[in-house]
């Protein structure tokens, strides 16, 4: 029985290892084509690993928990088959060609990574260009002496035709028939099946006709389809309930040297926590942030929202008047170049949204929200929202953004002196809304009130612009209609 070992795929993003979330499979189930075998968290997101082999799972290499690095065994599946897709490739110029090894998936897979079909895991993008970058080094193959003659694809089975010579199927290769694809990447195929589109019909550019990626993008635009893939099944988050970082036992007695206390328990950091950890630690060791504050009178930005109960909401609102005030101080939209001591802006806002879920805070972004309506916004912020919590936002989501907004009154808060998230250079912090004594024309009243608090990089400016930058936001918060009709 033939067993074929699946390493973990090379991530991209820069990422190295990927911590086991869960097993899908377990040992002794058959996995077809496609199918996802193992969750995996890196530090970016969630994500399914479908398996490029059909067969018995023999081997699960790691345990849920466990930190794998890239290039490592991840399954071994016993009598691996390939997709039926390329299980017999019609050569009729070279028939002796047919007596290759017509599942050797694990070759063509990393031919496909040669040609530019990208990295393998969903949600991980691949620049377009063929750009120099790391390849893994193909496994050493047998000769073609002594490979197995494979056997000749026909719809008439061997019992029915013990005699038959291969040399009879030349009138059938011959005739008239429906192109086999050349294509292995589950992920292609996945492409093309979200899109609409078969993969017998997308021309493959990659060696011997190879489809990949890249030429089901091609497809894509030719027909017209919408590129946007269609969500696949969310992907499960494990529960606060049940954590995916179990703790480990403290030896009886173990006492902190420090405090004096007896530890109860100790929980390892997993890759999203390190990765989080690290990131907040560089924010605090290389910016210097100062952080400026104002109490907002929401009243009539509620009474707009209430108004049209089927319309934008709040964050919404809020958004659309975060890139006006971006607008007017572009150096709070950019970064700091720190090798050529340069202040960089943008032309374009990537609005981040800081979301919590069960794997802990994260800051995807809603790329190109400077070009989009207060309704467009409000429609991508529930979209990334819910990718967010599902742990489907991609990398180019969770890494793109300009700048944050922080909305912590959705747990319940009023204020927060918020870590800018680095390399951005400011963070705007929205707190809950509640009813308080205010006053409007010397007359005490009753206001829906929340506080605004910003945190900014003061390398990139001082004081004035930060405040000029709230004030822009808060008046728009207090007066939306006259707002909106100068945006």
């Amino acid at each position: 029985m033939t067993t074929r070992t699946f390493d973990l795929p090379d991530l991209g993003e820069g990422l190295t290892e990927a911590e086991v979330v869960r097993w899908l499979v377990a040992v002794g189930d058959t996995v077809t084509l496609d199918q996802p075998v193992v969750e995996v968290e890196t530090a970016k997101s969630i994500v399914e690993v479908p398996s490029p082999f059909a067969g018995t799972v023999t081997v699960l290499h790691g345990r849920e928990g466990e930190v794998l690095a890239v290039g490592k065994p991840l399954i071994s599946v016993g009598g691996a088959e390939a997709s039926p897709e390329t299980a017999a490739v019609p050569v009729p110029e070279a028939p002796e060609t047919a007596s290759a090894p017509a599942d050797d998936a694990g070759e063509r897979y990393r031919e496909e990574e040669r040609a530019g079909s990208g990295n393998v895991l969903i949600g991980y993008g691949t620049p377009e260009s063929t750009g120099t970058g790391r390849r893994r080094r193909p496994r050493q193959r047998p000769s073609e002496a002594a490979r197995p003659p494979a056997p000749v694809a026909s719809a008439v089975s061997e019992s029915a035709r013990p005699s038959t010579p291969v040399a009879s199927v030349t009138p059938i290769q011959a005739a008239p028939a429906r192109r086999v694809p050349l294509v292995t990447s589950p992920l292609v195929r996945q492409l093309a099946r979200e899109a609409g589109l078969r993969v017998a019909d997308v021309q493959g550019s990659g060696p011997g006709g190879l489809i990949t990626r890249r030429d089901v993008r091609s497809a894509i635009e030719a027909a017209g389809a919408n590129t946007a893939p269609a969500p696949s099944a969310p992907i499960a988050v494990p529960s606060q309930a049940a954590p995916v970082t179990a703790p480990v036992p403290v030896a009886p007695g173990s006492v902190d040297s420090r405090t004096g206390l007896t530890e109860s328990r100790r929980v390892p950091m997993g890759t999203f926590r390190r990765a989080v950890a690290a990131a907040l630690s560089r924010s605090r060791s290389e910016i210097p942030e100062a952080t400026v504050w104002v109490d907002v009178d929401a009243t009539e930005l509620v009474r707009l929202r209430r108004s049209d109960p089927d319309g934008p909401g709040l964050l919404a609102y809020v958004a659309r008047f975060v890139l006006a005030g971006l607008r007017a101080y572009p150096e709070l939209n950019g970064r700091v170049d720190t090798e050529r001591e340069e202040l960089v802006q943008y032309d374009g806002v990537n609005l981040g949204l800081a979301v919590q879920t069960d794997r802990g805070l994260v800051a995807p972004a809603v790329m190109g929200a400077h070009g989009l309506t207060t309704t467009e916004l409000d429609a991508e912020i529930r979209e990334l929202t819910r990718l967010a919590r599902e742990g489907r936002a991609t990398p180019a989501q969770l890494t793109g953004g300009t700048f944050t907004l922080n909305n912590y009154g959705a747990l319940r808060v009023d204020g927060s002196a918020a870590i800018i998230n680095h390399p951005q250079v400011a963070i705007l912090g929205l707190g809950r809304i509640i009813d308080r004594p205010w006053v409007v024309d010397g007359e005490l009243t009753v206001r829906s009130v929340t506080q605004l608090s910003f945190a900014f990089d003061h390398r990139v400016c001082d004081g004035g612009a930060a405040a000029g930058f709230m004030r822009v936001v808060a008046d728009a918060m207090e007066d939306p209609a006259r707002a909106i009709a100068r945006l």
